[in-house]
């Protein structure tokens, strides 16, 4: 049995998972979000204020550290109390032009010399509004703690969903040993009844006479080793065996199960396809649907 052997087990993640943390600092609060489903690959989504696009390769890079697999949305928000994100500045330089071209204008066509300051004022660059210079290398310490925080709490429940889903899979192959168990028992039987089945017909057919042993026991041999099943009981008790394994190694491995589990549904249908008795097709198809189960609840692991 597995249940109860995890003794050394290392974590495993699910893919699923959720993070939120909030950075408040110098008068700058960021927010970071995470969530995340099933994907083959790592895709992460990020969306963010524009002032902060300049740190979106950075994020992406921070991410890489804490996940390798699943569709990541990442949600960042940013405000600054601290200051005035904006201030007006006065072109001295680009007004005294606009004066002395006026003056000009007005001395060479005999106009009247009305410059007045709410004018100049409207005129292009002459006031400009323009964002305070920020140090970004403060504010990605800033960002960045807010994205380590929420990437902690974002793995965490992956974890917590990924303890849940190795406890859930040790039952499903406890089950599915026992499935392999009663194929296992079940052949010898199949051949035992096949053997009578034939013997049956065969004097039937002879009317009461002398049955030939040796053209009866050729048939029984032929019909069990077309009927045998015993390379593919052993191999899905190794494939269940490197399932409990992995599961119990942890880390990244779904893509690995995901593997294993292919394998052990080819072995299934193989039995089933050999099956020439309802009992024996039957513990095939729970099998089958059993592998199925598992395969499902792999695809949730990272």
């Amino acid at each position: 049995m597995y249940q109860g052997m995890q003794m050394g087990v290392s974590m495993i993640k699910s893919m699923t998972g959720f993070g939120r943390y909030e950075s408040v600092l110098n008068g700058r609060k960021f927010t970071v979000e995470m969530k995340a489903v099933n994907h083959r690959y790592l895709d992460v989504n990020i969306k963010m204020p524009k002032a902060l696009y300049f740190f979106e390769s950075a994020i992406r890079s921070e991410l890489k550290n804490h996940i390798s697999r699943g569709k990541v949305d990442v949600y960042v928000s940013y405000e600054d109390t601290a200051q005035q994100t904006n201030a007006v500045r006065y072109n001295r330089d680009i007004a005294a032009e606009y004066v002395q071209y006026m003056r000009q204008m007005a001395e060479e066509f005999g106009l009247e010399d009305n410059i007045r300051m709410s004018t100049l004022a409207k005129l292009p660059e002459v006031f400009v509004l323009e964002e305070n210079g920020q140090d970004k290398e403060e504010l990605w310490k800033e960002l960045l703690m807010a994205v380590e925080g929420a990437a902690a709490m974002f793995v965490e429940s992956r974890i917590a969903e990924g303890e849940r889903l190795r406890e859930d899979l040790f039952e499903k192959l406890d089950g599915m040993l026992g499935l392999v168990d009663r194929v296992e028992e079940r052949y010898p039987q199949v051949v035992t009844e096949y053997r009578r089945k034939l013997e049956e017909r065969t004097r039937e057919l002879l009317g009461g006479a002398a049955v030939d042993e040796n053209r009866l026991l050729a048939e029984v041999v032929l019909f069990a080793d077309k009927a045998c099943v015993d390379e593919e009981v052993v191999r899905l008790r190794s494939h269940l065996e490197a399932t409990r394994k992995t599961l119990m190694e942890g880390g990244s491995v779904g893509r690995k199960l995901d593997f294993i589990a292919q394998e052990m549904n080819r072995e299934a249908n193989t039995i089933l396809s050999k099956a020439n008795d309802l009992a024996l097709s039957d513990y095939a198809i729970d099998l089958k649907t059993e592998i199925e189960k598992v395969r499902e609840q792999i695809q949730n692991i990272e």
